[in-house]
C-alpha cells in the first residue's frame, strides 16, 4: 500500500518531465536555431547565474534574481491587498443591499470590460514612472474577480439561514458577520485564487512599461538583447511564484473552510 501511495504522489510529475524531455530533444534536434529556442538545460544554466551568479553569463543580472523577485512580489502584494480589501467590502455591500447594488454596480460593470493594459497611459500620467502605476495595474487585474465572486457568494447565501438568524433576534450586522460572510467564503476564496493569477499577469505588463526593476522588466529587457534563455527563466520564475502564491491562498482556505473538509467532494481544496 505504501508503494502504491508513493507512485500516486509521482503522478503529478509525469507530465512536466515529459514536456521538459520533449523540449530538450526538440531544441537539440536543430529544427530551430538554439538561440531562438534554448533547451531547458540552457535555461537552467542562465537561471542559476541570475539566481546566485555562477559564471556571469547573464551579465548585469548575474546574482540579482532575489532583488528582482522581491521587487515584483512587493508590487503584487500591495496591489492584491488593496484589491482584496476593496473587492470583498464592496462585494458584500452590493450583494447584501439592493440599493447599493443599483447605485454602484452599473458603473463597475461598465469599467470591468476595459482591459487593464488600456489604463497604462493614464496610470503613468497619474502616478509617474515608479511603483504606483504598477500597483494600480495589479489592483485592476485582481479587483474584479474578487468583487464578482464576493457578490455571487453573498447573493447565493441560503435565505433560510438568514431567516433563522433574524428569528432569533440577529441584527443586520450580526447576520452579515455570522451567517452571510461565512457562507460566502468559498466564493470569496475562489475570487482570491483567480485574482492572484491576474495580479501576476498584470505585474509583468506593468513592469514592462512603468518601472525598471522586477521580473517583468528583466523579461522585456532580455528580449531586446535576444537572450531568450533569460526570457524563459523569467517566465518560469513568474510561473513558480504564481504557483506558490496560489498554494498560500489554498493553505489559508483549507484552515478557514475546515468545516468543508468532510462535506464536499475535494474537502478544503
Amino acid at each position: 500500500m505504501m508503494a502504491l501511495a508513493q507512485l500516486r504522489k509521482l503522478d503529478r510529475y509525469i507530465v512536466p518531465v515529459l514536456v521538459l524531455a520533449g523540449w530538450e530533444a526538440f531544441s537539440r534536434s536543430g529544427a530551430l536555431p538554439a538561440a531562438l529556442l534554448p533547451a531547458p538545460s540552457t535555461v537552467v544554466w542562465a537561471w542559476a547565474d541570475w539566481l546566485v551568479g555562477t559564471d556571469g553569463n547573464t551579465q548585469t543580472y548575474s546574482g540579482h534574481w532575489l532583488a528582482d523577485m522581491l521587487a515584483s512580489l512587493s508590487r503584487v502584494a500591495a496591489g492584491f491587498a488593496i484589491a482584496t480589501l476593496l473587492g470583498v467590502s464592496i462585494g458584500v455591500a452590493i450583494g447584501w443591499s439592493r440599493k447599493i447594488e443599483v447605485v454602484i454596480e452599473p458603473t463597475l460593470q461598465m469599467i470591468r470590460p476595459i482591459p487593464p493594459v488600456s489604463w497604462i497611459p493614464l496610470a503613468i500620467i497619474w502616478f509617474g514612472i515608479a511603483n504606483k502605476p504598477a500597483i494600480f495595474l495589479v489592483f485592476l487585474g485582481a479587483f474584479f474577480p474578487i468583487l464578482l465572486n464576493t457578490i455571487h457568494g453573498v447573493k447565493t447565501c441560503d435565505r433560510n439561514l438568514i431567516r433563522a438568524g433574524a428569528m432569533v433576534g440577529g441584527s443586520e450586522r450580526k447576520l452579515l458577520r455570522y451567517i452571510v460572510v461565512p457562507a460566502a467564503m468559498p466564493s470569496i476564496f475562489a475570487g482570491l485564487r483567480i485574482g492572484i493569477g491576474s495580479a501576476w499577469m498584470l505585474t509583468v505588463t506593468a513592469e514592462m512599461v512603468a518601472v525598471k526593476s522586477g521580473l517583468g522588466y528583466v523579461l522585456w529587457d532580455s528580449y531586446y538583447f535576444l537572450r531568450y534563455d533569460l526570457v524563459l527563466a523569467a517566465m518560469a520564475s513568474i510561473g513558480l511564484l504564481g504557483f506558490c502564491s496560489d498554494l498560500a491562498i489554498r493553505f489559508v482556505m483549507a484552515r478557514v473552510l475546515h468545516w468543508q473538509r468532510n462535506t464536499t467532494l475535494r474537502g478544503g481544496e
